[in-house]
């Protein structure tokens, strides 16, 4: 898979992952082991896109 299409997946579910975040925290029984869980996911999309954007630039 070229870079940008690897990229352009993790952005797409950096994305997902956001709005599944906001979905959980406006239920009022939010669970807060699948929160950490769904926050833990994102992170590490967010530093493997930053990280796989800093080797191309």
């Amino acid at each position: 898979m070229p870079l940008q299409n690897h990229l352009s997946e993790l952005e797409r579910k950096h994305e997902a992952l956001e709005r599944e975040l906001h979905d959980v925290t406006g239920r009022p029984s939010t669970d807060s082991a699948r929160l950490a869980e769904l926050k833990r996911r994102k992170l590490q999309l967010k530093d493997e896109i930053y990280r796989l954007k800093r080797t191309t630039h």
